[in-house]
C-alpha cells in the first residue's frame, strides 16, 4: 500500500506546486493570449471572461468543497493527453492548441483534487473557451463573409431610406461619396464578445433549458443586424454630412452605441421571454443566485499519495521534453543567401525592393528577397521569406491573414495548381485596384499549400529530421482595367515557370 500524504498542508502545497507546473508549462501559450487580448478588439472581452469563470465555480462551491482530496486515475490520464496536445502545439506553432490543451489540463487538475465533484468544474472551464481567440486564418474567412454579408443588409437599409446606392463587393458607393466596409467592420467586434455575454446571461437565467439556448443563440443575429444597421446609419451620415462622420471619434462612439443597443435588445429579449412563456419576474428575480449555505471543509486524515505524484510527474516531464525540445540544435542546411538572388529570371528583368526595418523585425524571417519583375510592359512581385527555423510560433504569415491588413479585400480563394505544384490563388481587390495572388510553402523540399498540411509536415520533421526550416513564396500580378482573370494568370504562370527552379536552388531541398 502506498504511504499517505498526510493534512491539510500537503493538500495545500499540491495544489500549489500543480499551479506552478502549469503556469510554467504554458506560459508561453498564455502570452500569446494576452497579446491578442490587447490588440484585437473583438477578444478584449477575454479579459472578462476568467473572472466570470472563477465567480461561477466559487457560486457552486457546496458542490466541490464537500469533495476536497477526492482524486481519481482521470486526472493523470487527461493531463497526459493535454501535454501530448502542447508538445504538438508547441512544435507546429499552432496556439489553439496549446489553448485548450490548457483547459484539458485544469479538468485534470479537478480529477485529482475534487474527483467526487468534478462536473461542478466542468462549466467554468468551459466558459474559458470562449476567451481563446480563433486561428487566423479561420478569422480572416468569417471576417470576409461577415463584411459581405452585413455590406449587403447594410446597402438594403440604406435603400429603404430612399437613398440612392450601389454595392460593389463590400465598397458601398453613394454617388459622391464611396464607403468601403473594411474588416474593423465586419461585426466580429461585436459577435464573439456579444455571444460571450449573451452566453453568460444564458447561464444565470433561471427558465427552461429551450429559453437559454435561444438566448444565447440569438446574439448572433443580433449581433449581424446591429452592425449592418450602424452602416446603414453611417452611409445616412455620409450623404448628408460627408465623409468626415465616417472617421474619428463618432464613428468609434457609434460602434459603441450599438454594442449597448446590442446588450439592450438581449436583456429585452429576456423580459419579453420571461412575460410569455414565464412568471413575470423581475431581473433580480430572474438572476438571483441559489442560495448558498456555509459549507464546512473537512479534508480526509490521509490522501492518496499516487495519483497526485503522478500529476505532478507528467507535469515534470514535459517540461523536461519543452527544454530538450527548445534547446535541440537543428541541422543546419546550406543554401545562397537570397541576398543574391538574381535579377534576371529568363526574359523577366527585376527591380530589388526593400522593406522596412520594423516589418522585417515584425515578420522574424531569416531571410528574404522581394523584387518587381517586367517583361513586355506587365509586371509581376515576388516575395520569397524564408525561416532557418519555425520554431517557438516564428513561421511564415499566410498571405490570407496579411492581405486584409493591408486594406484589400478577398473576393474569391481557390487552392489550384500552378505549373504543375500546388499553390493557392487569391483574388484581391483594393477601391478600383484588382490583382492575382498565387502563394504557396516549400518545406525542407516539398512544395506545399494547405496551411494544415504545412503543419503536419513540420511536426514530422522535427521530430524525425530535426529540421523546421521553410519559406513562403508569393507571386503577385495587377490586373489591368477590363483585364480578364485568364489573362493575368497566364502572366503569373508564365512568371512562376521562370523563376521556379531559380527559387528551389536558393531554399534548402530535402
Amino acid at each position: 500500500m502506498p504511504s499517505p500524504l498526510n493534512s491539510r498542508y500537503a493538500f495545500h502545497a499540491y495544489l500549489i506546486a500543480a499551479g506552478a507546473g502549469l503556469i510554467t508549462l504554458y506560459w508561453g501559450g498564455l502570452q500569446n493570449l494576452w497579446q491578442r487580448w490587447s490588440v484585437q478588439p473583438e477578444y478584449s472581452h477575454g479579459f472578462l471572461i476568467p473572472l466570470v469563470a472563477a465567480y461561477v465555480f466559487w457560486e457552486r462551491r457546496s458542490e466541490w468543497m464537500p469533495a476536497l482530496g477526492s482524486a481519481s486515475w482521470r486526472g493523470p490520464i487527461l493531463l497526459s493527453v493535454a501535454l501530448v496536445l502542447l508538445l504538438i502545439g508547441e512544435i507546429s506553432a499552432l496556439y489553439i492548441l496549446i489553448h485548450y490543451s490548457l483547459l484539458l489540463a485544469l479538468l485534470a487538475l479537478a480529477s485529482t483534487t475534487i474527483a467526487q465533484a468534478q462536473r461542478s468544474a466542468f462549466i467554468p472551464i468551459a466558459f474559458l473557451a470562449f476567451a481563446i481567440p480563433l486561428p487566423y486564418f479561420f478569422e480572416v474567412v468569417l471576417s470576409a463573409k461577415l463584411q459581405l454579408l452585413s455590406s449587403s443588409i447594410g446597402v438594403w437599409l440604406i435603400r429603404a431610406l430612399d437613398i440612392p446606392v450601389y454595392l460593389s463587393g463590400n465598397i458601398i458607393d453613394l454617388g459622391e461619396f464611396k464607403l468601403h466596409v473594411v474588416e474593423a467592420c465586419s461585426g466580429l467586434r461585436y459577435l464573439f464578445p456579444l455571444l460571450s455575454l449573451g452566453v453568460i446571461c444564458a447561464y444565470f437565467y433561471r427558465a427552461r433549458p429551450w429559453q437559454r439556448i435561444v438566448l444565447a443563440l440569438s446574439t448572433i443575429p443580433i449581433a449581424i443586424i446591429m452592425n449592418s444597421g450602424r452602416i446603414a446609419v453611417t452611409g445616412w451620415l455620409v450623404n448628408r454630412f460627408g465623409t468626415a462622420s465616417a472617421q474619428g471619434f463618432l464613428h468609434d462612439f457609434e460602434g459603441w452605441v450599438v454594442f449597448v443597443f446590442c446588450l439592450a435588445i438581449l436583456l429585452l429579449e429576456v423580459l419579453v421571454m420571461e412575460k410569455v412563456f414565464g412568471e413575470g419576474r423581475s431581473f433580480a428575480q430572474i438572476y438571483s443566485s441559489a442560495h448558498q449555505e456555509e459549507v464546512t471543509v473537512n479534508l480526509p486524515h490521509s490522501l492518496p499519495m499516487l495519483i497526485p505524484l503522478s500529476f505532478l510527474g507528467a507535469c515534470v516531464f514535459a517540461l523536461v521534453m519543452l527544454v530538450v525540445i527548445d534547446n535541440r540544435k537543428e541541422l543546419a542546411p546550406v543554401s545562397p543567401s537570397l541576398a543574391g538572388f538574381p535579377m534576371q529570371l529568363d526574359q523577366w528583368q527585376g527591380t530589388r525592393g526593400v522593406l522596412a526595418p520594423d516589418v522585417v523585425s515584425a515578420l522574424g524571417f531569416s531571410d528574404y528577397v522581394l523584387a518587381d519583375y517586367s517583361h513586355d510592359k506587365v509586371q509581376a512581385n515576388l516575395y520569397i521569406a524564408y525561416y532557418a527555423t519555425q520554431k517557438k510560433g516564428v513561421s511564415p504569415h499566410s498571405p490570407k491573414v496579411c492581405i486584409p491588413g493591408g486594406g484589400w479585400e478577398i473576393r474569391s480563394f481557390k487552392r489550384t495548381r500552378l505549373n504543375g505544384h500546388p499553390a493557392n490563388r487569391v483574388l484581391i481587390q483594393k477601391g478600383e485596384q484588382r490583382q492575382l495572388v498565387y502563394y504557396w510553402f516549400v518545406e525542407r523540399g516539398r512544395v506545399v499549400a494547405n496551411e494544415y498540411l504545412k503543419k503536419w509536415w513540420l511536426l514530422h520533421d522535427v521530430v524525425f529530421e530535426n529540421r523546421s526550416d521553410g519559406a513562403l513564396v508569393r507571386i503577385v500580378v495587377p490586373i489591368v482595367e477590363q483585364e480578364a482573370i485568364a489573362a493575368a494568370h497566364t502572366r503569373a504562370a508564365d512568371f512562376a515557370q521562370a523563376a521556379h527552379d531559380t527559387i528551389l536552388r536558393y531554399l534548402p531541398g530535402e
